[in-house]
């Protein structure tokens, strides 16, 4: 049985473990149909949801500071909004799971980021820096649809995953590369997925 712990006491990986105590949900969504509040949901998918969860935290973070750095173009600006958006809009949406599970999600007040030296001292920074974290969702989301094992779990969590190979594709165009990647996008392991997340934790 996950147990709930006061949020000073955890690190991001402990959240991903036993999950935390957080604030309600931002937005009213609803739980993939047909599937029941009640539902048993193995605690592997649980964990999965609670580092999906951290990763689009991480998103926001990154989209928040990148907005408030005053580096990018007004193009720019306009496709990171709408990313921010996107993640918003996935934050709820995963919580919304976790809650209907009976866990009481993470929140931006859980877990603190920090970023290497220089990350938004300029446009091109950001950008090397949102294409990082974007590659690091799309793997994620990527990694969880291959491991889920409950099936009402995996569409909800593979329209994210086709959203944030759109994000991906918005910084390459942004960043003067190709926006069309390998045919076959790489998927992270969650053990490999929790670990890139631990670079960005304080």
């Amino acid at each position: 049985m996950l147990r709930a712990m006061p949020v000073q006491c955890l690190s991001r990986a402990q959240l991903l473990r036993r999950g935390a105590v957080g604030a309600a949900l931002l937005l009213p969504v609803s739980a993939p149909a047909g599937w029941a509040a009640e539902a048993s949901v193995p605690d592997s998918d649980l964990a999965s949801l609670r580092l999906l969860l951290g990763a689009e935290l991480l998103a926001a973070d990154l989209h928040a500071r990148a907005l408030a750095s005053g580096k990018l173009s007004p193009a720019a600006l306009a496709v990171v909004r709408k990313m921010a958006a996107d993640e918003q809009a996935h934050y709820t949406g995963v919580a919304q799971l976790l809650s209907a599970a009976g866990e009481t999600p993470a929140t931006a007040d859980d877990i603190d980021f920090t970023y290497p030296k220089g990350s938004f001292a300029s446009a091109k920074a950001i950008l090397a820096l949102a294409r990082r974290i974007e590659s690091l969702l799309l793997g994620a989301y990527l990694g969880a649809v291959e491991q889920l094992q409950t099936p009402e779990l995996r569409l909800p969590v593979g329209q994210i995953a086709a959203n944030e190979a759109q994000h991906l594709g918005a910084v390459a165009a942004l960043a003067g590369r190709s926006v069309i990647g390998g045919a076959f996008a790489p998927s992270l392991q969650i053990a490999a997925a929790s670990a890139a997340l631990d670079r960005f934790e304080s």
